[in-house]
C-alpha cells in the first residue's frame, strides 16, 4: 500500500523540480539523443501515433491475484502509407475468465482501430488523437469470453508536456454493443463509460515512472433486454524502461500493480507490458 503515496511524492517532486518545455521527437535508432520514451500506456491510452515508417508489436497481460484468472492482449500499430496522421492497428485476445478456471483459455474477441491525430504529435506540448474500434465477435460468450455481439467504441485521448518532467494523458470514452449476449445466450444492449489519467515521471530518457488511475461504468446482460450495471475504479503504479539498437529497434518491457478502490476495493492486477517499435520503410 505504501507504492502510491511514494508514486505521488515522486510526481509532486518532479513538478516542483519541472522546467521548460523539451522537445519529445523521436525515433528509435535517436532516443537516446533526442528525449524520453514515448509508448503506450497500460490503462490509460495515449494521444500519439506512431511515426512515418514505424510499426510497433504490443503484448500486455493483466492477472487477477485473488481469482487467478487473466487476459493477454496483442496489439499491432501502423502508420497509414499515405498519412501518418491516420493508424490503423488490430488486437487479439486470449482469455480465461474466473467462472471457468478449471477450462483452458481460449480466443477473445478482436477489435480493429482507427485512431486520428487531431492536434499536435509526441512533438508538441499537447496532442490529441481520437479513436474509433470495431470488436468482432471472435470469443465464446457462453464461456465468458467475449461480448457475443458485434461492440463499437470511441476514445478520446489527450496527452500534454507540463514540463522536462512530468507528461500527463487524459482519457474519456463509451462503449455500445446492441446485441450483447451473456453465458445463457440472453440479448440486450449494453453500454459502458471509461474516464482515465496519467501521470508519466520522465525520470530518465529510457526510464518512466507511471501513475494511472481509470474508472469504468460498464453493463451486463441480466437476461433477454435486461442489464445489469456496474462500476469499477484502479489506481496503478508502474514502471517502464527502454533498450535501444542501432538497427532502430526499441523494446520496452514494463510492469505495475493496479489496486481496487471504491466499487473494486481488496481487488489487485498485475500488470505485464512489453513492446517492440521498429521501421518497416525509410521515412523521406
Amino acid at each position: 500500500m505504501n507504492r502510491i503515496p511514494l508514486a505521488m511524492l515522486l510526481v509532486l517532486l518532479a513538478a516542483w523540480l519541472g522546467g521548460d518545455s523539451v522537445s519529445m521527437a523521436q525515433t528509435p535508432a535517436q532516443v537516446e539523443v533526442a528525449g524520453p520514451i514515448q509508448d503506450n500506456g497500460f490503462l490509460v491510452e495515449e494521444a500519439y501515433n506512431q511515426e512515418e515508417g514505424i510499426v510497433q508489436h504490443a503484448s500486455l497481460l493483466n492477472y487477477f491475484k485473488d481469482s487467478k484468472d487473466w487476459n493477454y492482449g496483442f496489439t499491432q500499430e501502423w502508420p497509414l502509407p499515405f498519412d501518418w496522421r491516420h493508424q490503423f492497428s488490430y488486437a487479439l485476445s486470449a482469455v480465461r475468465p474466473g467462472a471457468f478456471s478449471d477450462d483452458a483459455p481460449g480466443f477473445g474477441d478482436v477489435a480493429l482501430n482507427y485512431r486520428y491525430q487531431l492536434v499536435g504529435s509526441g512533438k508538441d506540448r499537447v496532442a490529441v488523437a481520437p479513436r474509433f474500434s470495431l470488436f468482432l465477435p471472435a470469443g465464446d460468450s457462453k464461456q465468458g469470453r467475449g461480448l457475443g455481439a458485434t461492440g463499437y467504441q470511441v476514445n478520446l485521448p489527450v496527452s500534454i508536456q507540463h514540463n522536462k518532467w512530468i507528461v500527463s494523458h487524459w482519457n474519456v470514452g463509451g462503449t455500445l454493443v446492441p446485441n450483447a449476449k451473456n453465458l445463457a445466450g440472453d440479448q440486450a444492449q449494453t453500454t459502458g463509460f471509461n474516464f482515465g489519467k496519467s501521470l508519466i515521471l520522465l525520470a530518465h530518457p529510457n526510464l518512466n515512472l507511471m501513475l494511472e488511475t481509470i474508472w469504468t461504468g460498464q453493463q451486463a446482460v441480466a437476461g433477454p433486454d435486461r442489464i445489469d450495471s456496474s462500476h469499477s475504479l484502479f489506481i496503478s503504479p508502474g514502471v517502464r524502461w527502454a533498450h535501444n539498437f542501432e538497427s532502430g529497434l526499441q523494446i520496452v518491457p514494463g510492469v505495475a500493480l493496479a489496486f481496487g478502490r471504491g466499487p473494486s476495493k481488496g481487488e489487485e492486477i498485475l500488470v505485464f507490458y512489453l513492446s517492440f517499435e521498429h521501421p518497416f520503410r525509410s521515412a523521406d
